[in-house]
């Protein structure tokens, strides 16, 4: 998913709007987990980028996409730039 997301809209407040915003990243998320994994591979793993627009996106962690869409509310921007990849991920085992 790569998409600009529009926080303004004249009929439609902003709280609507991020939260209609972190119901669809959610459900991407989810719809992106359910897929078959490929042979060898024990999870997805997600590469994140947020940011005013694709050119100054940096690198963000998945736990923290809703953080940055409450700075993004906070800070009344007019629009921000979103985007989460999958690619096949293996978790290591937790030392016991």
């Amino acid at each position: 998913m790569k998409k600009t997301f529009k926080l303004t809209d004249p009929k439609i407040k902003v709280s609507r709007l991020v939260d209609g915003i972190r119901h669809e990243v959610k459900k991407y998320i989810k719809r992106e987990r359910k897929k078959t994994l490929p042979e060898n591979i024990v999870s997805w793993d997600f590469d994140c980028r947020f940011g005013v627009d694709e050119a100054t996106s940096e690198v963000i962690h998945l736990s923290d996409i809703n953080k940055y869409i409450s700075q993004a509310e906070s800070k009344q921007l007019e629009f921000f730039y979103l985007e989460i990849l999958a690619k096949p991920g293996n978790r290591s085992k937790k030392p016991t």
